[in-house]
């Protein structure tokens, strides 16, 4: 994996940043890219600046993205893997009074942004014969009440069908990563029974590792039920 780089979005913290620290200690080149600057130069510290890149992007700005790119190209010569990590929670309140602007920002982020991600990343990936990975979640394959952020992680869940069709023949590799509930900072509670970010970021670097003739399609990854109480 040395030399190999990988670009993740939503990289300041959770599942992004416990990415970054998982595929560091695999000798992963990184890019590494949100909102927080700040955030991000004390990860790239921790990490070994000399191996990481650091780009303040928000991912539904397409020009921010493709200057991204360009500026990893620049940097490490080639990108191999892109991590389209960057998403939002939801807004209490279901369909009937959920805060509308908050869906907005919500679906810009976790589907616009996606589709921007990949159309910035793409043509140095075809080039490369890279993989894709998407963050979706087990709320992308079941119904949940009201809920708009589940509406959104079915349309990552679409995105990548789509696209690995679209890449059928090209060698790349697409995989969804769908986690059922992890304690990340979506919650302001720690939620009681959740996986934890690096319980992601393992099988985002399990599906990195297979050789290139294998494609992990889809890694859904739930916490363990809690052990049922008897009582006698």
């Amino acid at each position: 994996m040395h030399d190999r780089v990988l670009l993740i979005t939503g990289a300041s913290s959770g599942i992004g940043a416990a990415t970054a620290r998982a595929a560091a200690r695999e000798g992963y080149q990184l890019v590494l890219a949100a909102r927080s600057a700040d955030k991000l130069t004390s990860l790239a510290q921790e990490l070994g600046p000399e191996n990481v890149l650091t780009c303040e992007v928000d991912v539904t700005d397409l020009k921010q993205q493709q200057a991204m790119v360009e500026h990893a190209i620049e940097t490490f010569g080639r990108i191999d893997a892109v991590f389209a990590n960057a998403g939002r929670g939801g807004s209490p309140g279901g369909f009937s009074s959920a805060d509308h602007d908050a869906w907005r920002e919500m679906i810009l982020t976790n589907i616009y942004g996606v589709g921007l991600t990949l159309q910035a990343c793409l043509p140095e990936l075809k080039r490369r014969q890279g993989h894709v990975l998407l963050t979706g979640s087990a709320a992308g394959r079941t119904t949940i009440p009201g809920s708009m952020y589940s509406a959104t992680k079915w349309a990552v869940t679409g995105i990548g069908y789509n696209l690995r069709e679209e890449l059928r023949g090209t060698g790349m590799r697409v995989t969804l990563i769908e986690p059922g509930m992890v304690d990340t900072p979506f919650f302001d509670e720690p939620p009681e029974y959740a996986l934890q970010d690096r319980d992601i970021a393992n099988a985002v670097i399990y599906a990195l590792s297979q050789p290139p003739h294998v494609d992990v399609n889809e890694i859904l990854v739930r916490p363990t039920p809690p052990q049922s109480v008897t009582f006698t």
